[in-house]
């Protein structure tokens, strides 16, 4: 698998680590084969108690918006120098690891790696169709030797009010896409992750619309910021970081950066996502990173870096502001949310 920087347009945010750094570092790395598999979707919302549960209105986030505590985590370790084009240091691989939003398998974010460590990913494609002049469908392995594989270092941002530093190995959603070749009247794109509720205990519960759903806007999904994670930390994606791939937004919430994707469908009308679905005047299709729009339930102005102590401010479009803004010039923000 060839691991590049990407020449040309410049992106901040991309720094590249040489692939031996990362095998030196044991602590990276360290029960990562004891949960080496695959694994699937997933929300960055607000915690839910999906058997009994009856109204969206009535859950609570996972960390109240005045809670300044990180949850149980070992102190972050990171490879010397490597930080965000902002000078933060990465999030350790111990929290990016054991603290997930994957809800197909729990509402309990530090239970969520062991329930899908045997999750099965192989064999895995994934179909590319709808409105495309070459739908076509890809087995992972063919996507990881397709398209170069490359690393970037992007803030993940959670409408909960947490946030992360990741290095995500993949590459551009818009070089699928070009080979696909939408056709004039694509206007969307359509994400869905993989419906399997043998192996993803959450998926038998009927709160949420199975399976998890995702859309783009087409220029939103071709801009070079968005991302196709086939990994992390210079390592294959992990079952509960969403393996075999995932889709990663860094401007907008996390909980549109579908996981275990296995259907890209180009489409003429807006999709409905899961969490549109599930309430509407909560979770909005833009879910861009707004500290000037709060969620219904909790103000989004700050943020907590977990294994940080303390809130820090939150950045307008999560810091991307100069790469994405102009996508939405003349929009109003607070209607489109």
């Amino acid at each position: 698998m060839l691991i590049k920087k990407r020449t040309g347009i410049e992106i901040p945010s991309s720094e590249i680590t040489p692939e031996h750094i990362y095998l030196s570092r044991r602590t990276f790395i360290t029960g990562a084969a004891a949960m080496a598999g695959a694994a699937m979707l997933a929300a960055c919302a607000p915690k839910t108690d999906l058997t009994g549960a009856s109204s969206v209105a009535q859950l609570q986030p996972t960390a109240a918006p005045g809670d300044t505590s990180a949850p149980p985590t070992s102190t972050p370790e990171v490879v010397p120098g490597q930080t965000d084009e902002l000078g933060d240091p990465l999030t350790s691989f111990e929290n990016v690891t054991h603290y997930n939003n994957y809800y197909e398998f729990s509402t309990n974010k530090e239970a969520v790696a062991g329930k899908a460590e045997d999750f099965p990913t192989e064999p895995w494609h994934v179909a590319v169709m709808g409105m495309v002049r070459n739908p076509g469908s890809y087995a992972i392995d063919s996507l990881r030797t397709r398209f170069d594989q490359e690393e970037r270092i992007y803030r993940l941002r959670c409408v909960e009010g947490w946030s992360m530093v990741i290095p995500w190995l993949g590459f551009p959603l818009a070089e699928l896409l070009r080979e696909a070749e939408p056709t004039a009247d694509a206007q969307y794109v359509r994400f869905e992750t993989v419906y399997d509720p043998r192996n993803m205990p959450g998926q038998n519960s009927p709160f949420f619309r199975w399976p998890y759903v995702e859309g783009l806007r087409l220029d939103e999904a071709m801009n070079d910021l968005t991302l196709i994670a086939t990994g992390l930390y210079g390592k294959e994606l992990l079952p509960q970081n969403g393996a075999p791939l995932r889709l990663v937004v860094p401007w907008k919430y996390g909980f549109k950066s579908i996981k275990s994707i296995v259907k890209i469908e180009l489409v003429d009308k807006m999709p409905e996502s899961l969490w549109m679905h599930a309430a509407a005047n909560e979770y909005g299709f833009y879910a861009n990173v707004n500290p000037e729009v709060d969620h219904p339930r909790w103000s989004q102005a700050t943020e907590r870096r977990i294994g940080d102590a303390g809130r820090r401010p939150t950045l307008m479009f999560n810091g991307y502001e100069e790469q994405v803004a102009g996508l939405y010039d003349g929009m109003d923000l607070v209607k489109n949310y």
